[in-house]
């Protein structure tokens, strides 16, 4: 008789680009075999609950389209007309094209670029030690969390706060600025858990009538870039109806009589003329928090989207240190736990081979960079060879019609190490296949909760794909680049890693699975004090001054308002365009990740956008319709769903499908913006101006 297969049940961590980095327990069917995926139980953020995607992973990690040999162009750029190739015969290729960008150009002109296709330390972040040896362009990060921080920080004095499991001893959780159904469904684990418990009530603050305000209790539905607005209508009410706990501001705020005085004339029928909410709803949501000392705030990345983002982040973060709600468990606020983790990466980056007078590009504005904007290539060099590892610029990148016309040239050399042959991976010159997180070790950290982790090897990679680590290695000894982390095994940089982070080995790590480094009560609520210098929460943000690491001043930084306000710099809707569009993120696609497996394309169907029906009747736009955005950057053509869940005047499409799911080809980002946003740079993917017309097109099979 057949005997059944033992399934191993195997340890490991979520890399993709999603706080929630889930703990996972693995079925490992054979040497190169998984089956199901499940949350694992064993660690307590994540408490047995994972996203439908990736309890699916078998499906994307076994798919007949993974890439699983080197190939190499033979048609015109975009034909996706390759050739199978030698890993040797590759990396030959790389260092000649390479090392003759460096002889003709110097060496700035090679841009290793990268995000967050992997979260893992080693295998993300290894490619900056390439440049650093070499002295390539160096890589800015703007794409994803840096305005957000900043706003935090300018508060409390550094990215940390509240362990996120006191939400489920909460009896208020406000969820401002996420979808957490569909981007960290562990935030509903323990959100729900104080319902179900205590009774506690769900707010929902957001844009659009998503699926989390679907299940809350109180649901603020604000116009794009108002939050500042609606912050201070609340806290006006704090304020003048004596929920301010006057004791905690004196011991733990910088200036509470002048944000008194300031905010005296932020009433809520001020802030209701900018965000919409009307004056009732804005009195009721301050009520329910002034008279709820557990209220938890559970900020999100949405803040992160909107040219005025850190000033709103700053501004909401303010309402909980108005009612003191930091002194209580189930109380405070929550972002990000980026300062706990002090992970010493100097092995993995190769910091001791920095050159500070080595150009920074910004990552946000590949378009201008490649197509030879003097100020985005810092008056230097033009880049001319391009490494790409664990990101899709030509779908996500903003400014698309000037990614498009830079990844076109034919003087530009590109490398892209992937696993499905992505758009971007469509216009390059040598295509790599790429391992998953089952098969390399790596190093975690979870950004929405307090653990870290070793996620172990599970199975063989298919083919002949090869890991980052190893890819880098491959290059760094045919274009002479020397560094003790070339020569060391993923598992020596994570133990090495591990040592001088103080968190001892790899071996005592492995043995705790998953590790609770959350700091103790007081620190967590900062009841000895806050992180600034004069241990006080700033709510005169000091923006040339937020503790965080940056790469210099941008934007209209001295604009940015000190005390919290409405900073009225985002794009304004105008006369030629009259709507607002917000690019929110979708269920069952993470960026351009998981847009590949049949599951996902069958739940998220065809590219489309949520329009009002008072907005769509002006213009004969009917539910199914296709509907042509646009504004001075491109256009895009997508198709109309009538929505009433939001604000008139408001358009939301969700998710990055891949431009040719648009119909015409032309994706989302055409007409996203790439301008720095203040202090710190960062790219406004919520915030956009645009037109819309009735198009005349056939609907696209997903």
């Amino acid at each position: 008789m057949n005997q059944l297969a033992k399934i191993d049940i195997r340890h490991s961590t979520c890399p993709h680009d999603c706080p929630s980095a889930c703990a996972l327990d693995i079925e490992v069917i054979d040497n190169s075999t998984i089956g199901r995926v499940r949350g694992s139980k064993k660690q307590t953020y994540t408490a047995g609950v994972v996203c439908a995607k990736v309890a699916r992973y078998a499906e994307r990690i076994h798919h007949p389209d993974r890439l699983t040999f080197p190939q190499f162009r033979v048609g015109p750029k975009g034909s996706g007309k390759f050739a199978r190739i030698s890993w040797d015969d590759a990396f030959d290729e790389i260092a000649s094209r390479f090392n003759q960008a460096e002889r003709e150009f110097g060496a700035e002109s090679v841009w290793p670029y990268y995000y967050a296709g992997t979260m893992g330390l080693v295998m993300r972040d290894g490619i900056n030690r390439l440049a650093h040896v070499k002295k390539y362009s160096r890589f800015y990060s703007t794409i994803c969390s840096t305005i957000a921080r900043v706003g935090y920080a300018a508060g409390t004095g550094r990215v940390a706060g509240v362990d996120p499991r006191e939400m489920g001893v909460s009896d208020l959780i406000v969820i401002w600025g996420t979808n957490p159904v569909n981007t960290q469904v562990n935030v509903m684990t323990h959100a729900m858990r104080a319902r179900k418990e205590r009774g506690a009530k769900i707010a929902a603050v957001d844009i659009y009538n998503n699926d989390t305000m679907k299940q809350a209790d109180i649901k603020i539905l604000l116009r794009p870039g108002t939050d500042g607005a609606f912050a201070c209508g609340v806290m006006h009410v704090l304020f003048r109806e004596g929920f301010a706990d006057r004791a905690y501001l004196e011991k733990y705020t910088d200036c509470p009589d002048e944000l008194e005085a300031h905010l005296a004339t932020r009433t809520p029928e001020w802030a209701s003329s900018i965000c919409g909410v009307p004056v009732a709803e804005i009195e009721a949501f301050a009520r329910a928090v002034g008279q709820t000392p557990r209220t938890f705030f559970r900020l999100g990345y949405g803040f992160t989207r909107s040219r005025n983002g850190a000033a709103q982040m700053h501004a909401a973060l303010c309402i909980p240190t108005v009612t003191g709600a930091w002194q209580h468990e189930g109380g405070g606020a929550f972002f990000n736990n980026f300062a706990i983790w002090k992970f010493d990466e100097s092995i993995i980056e190769g910091h001791d081979a920095v050159d500070p007078t080595v150009r920074q590009l910004d990552q946000s504005k590949i378009g201008r960079i490649l197509t030879g904007d003097p100020a985005a290539l810092k008056n230097g060099p033009p880049v001319k060879a391009m490494l790409i590892q664990n990101t899709n610029p030509m779908t996500v990148a903003p400014e698309q019609a000037l990614v498009r016309q830079g990844f076109a040239r034919t003087d530009l050399f590109t490398v892209v190490h992937e696993q499905f042959m992505t758009e971007t991976a469509q216009m390059a010159d040598l295509v790599l296949p790429a391992t998953m997180f089952m098969e390399h070790n790596d190093l975690y950290y979870g950004g929405g909760h307090q653990h870290i982790s070793v996620g172990a090897k599970l199975i063989e990679p298919p083919g002949e794909c090869r890991s980052n680590h190893e890819v880098l290695r491959g290059i760094s000894r045919r274009v002479g680049a020397v560094h003790p982390g070339f020569e060391m095994s993923p598992r020596e940089l994570i133990d090495a890693t591990l040592k001088k982070s103080g968190h001892g080995g790899i071996e005592a790590l492995e043995e705790d699975i998953w590790r609770d480094i959350q700091p103790d009560f007081r620190t967590s609520h900062y009841l000895d004090g806050f992180a600034h210098a004069d241990r006080k929460f700033h709510f005169k943000a000091d923006w040339a001054r937020v503790p965080l690491g940056n790469a210099g001043m941008m934007g209209a930084w001295e604009q940015l308002p000190s005390l919290p306000d409405h900073w009225a710099s985002i794009e304004e809707a105008d006369e030629a365009h009259p709507f607002r569009l917000a690019t929110s993120p979708s269920r069952s696609f993470l960026n351009t990740s998981f847009n590949e497996t049949p599951s996902s394309q069958a739940r998220e169907g065809v590219a489309s956008v949520m329009i009002h029906p008072d907005d769509a009747a002006p213009f004969d736009i009917a539910d199914g319709d296709a509907v042509t955005l646009g504004n001075m950057r491109g256009e895009t053509t997508l198709i109309a769903k009538l929505f009433d869940g939001v604000r008139r005047g408001v358009l939301v499409a969700e998710s990055v499908h891949p431009n040719k799911a648009h119909i015409g080809g032309r994706g989302i980002n055409m007409l996203t913006g790439a301008e720095a946003v203040a202090p710190f740079g960062g790219a406004a993917f919520h915030d956009n101006k645009v037109w819309v017309k009735k198009a005349s097109a056939e609907i696209p099979t997903p």
